[in-house]
């Protein structure tokens, strides 16, 4: 078996994060961040775009559970977020498909 190296998985991520065709909860994007020594992060991208809401947010992860966002677009909007000027800043910063 061939062990998986870095950057498959870098493309594969930046696939997803770019495609959101390929996102199965769209208009959502599960997302993850593990650091050592610290505890697990979990995220959304949204396609806000494509989903009728505003322009921006291409590179925004916003900082919730899958399973507990809010119902309505503005208080999504106003959820902690971390935004990336490109989809490789948000790998670099550690961001992976969940």
């Amino acid at each position: 078996m061939t062990p998986i190296t870095a950057e498959p998985t870098r493309s594969r991520n930046l696939q997803f994060f770019t495609r959101s065709a390929l996102w199965k909860a769209w208009p959502f994007l599960p997302v993850v961040r593990r650091r050592p020594g610290c505890s697990e992060e979990l995220g959304v991208l949204f396609d806000s775009l494509n989903a009728g809401g505003p322009a921006g947010y291409g590179c925004t992860v916003f900082l919730s559970n899958m399973f507990l966002l809010p119902p309505q677009l503005e208080e999504f909007l106003s959820l902690a977020k971390e935004v990336y000027d490109t989809p490789e800043e948000m790998l670099d910063a550690g961001w992976r498909v969940d």
